[in-house]
């Protein structure tokens, strides 16, 4: 049996690797890849809490955050591939768009 403790220290530093991709990476495909990091360790998190708690509620919680998951997932990667049809990168500090 894996202490709670641990579960949630193995959380934390997934949740931070996705926080250092997102903050540190200049390419769209990889930031997607890093919040996609971050949103598991959030999931990580509610099932070991759902465990030490012998409650379900927490992986109600994760079959929510998953379908948000896919969603972003799908939208970004259509506006990504969108993106790279229009400017041929898909670094983001070349992607202007919104300005006037």
């Amino acid at each position: 049996m894996i202490p709670l403790s641990w579960l949630l220290l193995l959380s934390a530093v997934l949740f931070c690797i996705g926080v250092v991709g997102v903050l540190v990476r200049r390419n769209a495909i990889v930031i997607f890849m890093s919040i996609e990091l971050m949103l598991n360790a959030s999931n990580l998190a509610f099932v070991a809490f759902s465990r030490h708690l012998n409650s379900l509620d927490g992986q109600v919680f994760v079959f929510f955050v998953m379908t948000v998951a896919a969603a972003e997932v799908a939208v970004g990667l259509a506006i990504i591939v969108n993106l790279f049809r229009l400017r041929e990168t898909v670094f983001v500090d070349e992607i202007n768009l919104l300005k006037g």
